[in-house]
């Protein structure tokens, strides 16, 4: 089975808590605080693997968690970091963030990687809060959260040419003419339900890599049979190589044929429609191809596209094709890339920003404030602590809580819970 797309879910390892603890040594009565700090979570990592052709590794496994760091120890001593998690994906797959759609990389070359989910700090010991007035600090600050979301691993294929076309225009059997891939070949529609890859070669360390799509029907752009697979892998190719029917037995017209396919094309992105495009007419073999072959050339040419004429059934003007797409692939070069891939130092300020976010409600007579930013402060608070307290107030002050809360109409007295943790509210 081909699995050319799956969506799952990452989530970077907590970073370990700092620890609260205090040297007592014979010889040391005011030894101090020496609590030591927590391990960095692991990471999520994404790796490129050329032994991998499909994304069938993430079809029944949906969650992917990496270690999370050690927790401080006494004696200044820090936590062991977590191990990241690598994951094996194909070359060609493209990484979205599942939210909002962007691409956030594009994974093409063997051993590539893409931190996918970031694991998070470790916390402070107490021994990094001493100052001149505070010598005996009694809190720490926790480990914080590792990134975490849903993306979508999408694979399209890296093929030089990509062979398109109705189906059962004979793609498939053209492909293990000119190539060394083995596709099934059947005289029935829909044949070629995955796409194959051959490579072409031509001379000493020259070749060009050739996909054998499944075929298209109307429709495509939305989705209908086979189409978005189909569409998917040819966005990557440099040449487009149209195969066409030019005998008309299953009662299709050429001419029409070629519009259709090329209306898909642009409905789906209008820089696939302008890839350069090799139109060649096939079943030449067959009563009636010749009148099909004819004027189809004559429509085609208007659009300045070269064509060809061939029997893939008997072999003829196969060889000129296979030496003529090479060449114009050199004439060619590397295409322009059909979409922006965003830097990955913005893909984490924008998760950064959703984790600062602050609610702040009532509900039933009493006022809820949540947050990542506010779960922090709460676990990193000692509330049996003076200096401690003191601290998580002034936050609390410094970003704006209490102004809200004053507009949502707090009073003296009245509930406010902070992560679960209630309080009675006083100026």
């Amino acid at each position: 089975m081909f699995v050319d797309m799956a969506k799952i879910f990452v989530q970077g390892g907590k970073g370990g808590n700092g620890a609260v603890a205090f040297r007592r040594e014979k010889y040391e009565p005011a030894g101090g605080p020496a609590g030591g700090d927590g391990g960095k979570g692991g990471s999520v990592i994404l790796q490129v693997d050329e032994g991998l052709k499909t994304l069938m590794d993430f079809r029944y496994k949906k969650h992917f968690k990496s270690q999370n760091g050690e927790d401080g120890k006494n004696k200044k001593q820090f936590g062991k970091k977590g191990e990241d998690l690598i994951l094996k994906v194909p070359p060609g797959t493209i990484v979205k963030d599942a939210e909002t759609g962007i691409i956030i990389a594009d994974l093409k070359e063997h051993l590539q990687t893409y931190v996918v989910a970031k694991g998070g700090r470790g916390g402070y010991g107490n021994a990094k809060f001493t100052t001149s007035t505070r010598q005996a600090p009694r809190f720490a600050k926790p480990g914080e959260k590792g990134k975490e979301g849903w993306i979508v691993l999408e694979l399209k294929l890296i093929a030089d040419v990509g062979l398109i076309g109705f189906p059962n225009v004979g793609k498939s059997t053209l492909l293990s003419i000119i190539s060394d891939a083995k596709p099934k070949i059947g005289n029935y529609h829909f044949t070629t339900l995955t796409p194959n890859l051959g490579v072409v070669r031509i001379g000493e360390g020259e070749s060009y890599v050739v996909a054998d799509i499944p075929g298209l029907i109307e429709g495509a752009h939305e989705g209908v049979g086979l189409g978005h697979e189909f569409l998917r892998h040819i966005e990557r190719t440099r040449l487009l190589v149209h195969l066409i029917d030019t005998s008309g037995q299953e009662g299709r017209d050429p001419v029409e044929d070629f519009h259709k396919i090329n209306e898909e094309l642009k409905k789906y992105s209008t820089k696939l429609a302008g890839r350069p495009q090799i139109v060649v007419g096939n079943k030449m073999d067959l009563p009636g191809s010749k009148d099909g072959y004819e004027r189809l050339k004559e429509d085609v040419e208007k659009l300045n596209y070269p064509t060809y004429s061939i029997s893939a059934a008997t072999n003829k003007g196969v060889e000129t094709l296979k030496y003529d797409i090479w060449n114009k692939l050199k004439e060619i070069g590397e295409p322009e890339s059909l979409y922006e891939e965003i830097d990955e130092r913005k893909l984490y300020e924008f998760n950064n920003k959703k984790d600062d976010k602050i609610v702040i409600r009532k509900e039933n007579d009493i006022y809820i404030v949540e947050g990542y930013a506010m779960e922090r402060l709460v676990d990193s608070t000692n509330f049996g602590d003076y200096e401690s307290l003191t601290h998580f107030q002034n936050v609390i002050r410094k970003k704006g809580i209490v102004e809200e809360l004053k507009k949502l109409g707090i009073k003296e007295e009245d509930i406010v819970s902070v992560c679960g943790v209630e309080f009675e509210f006083f100026e």
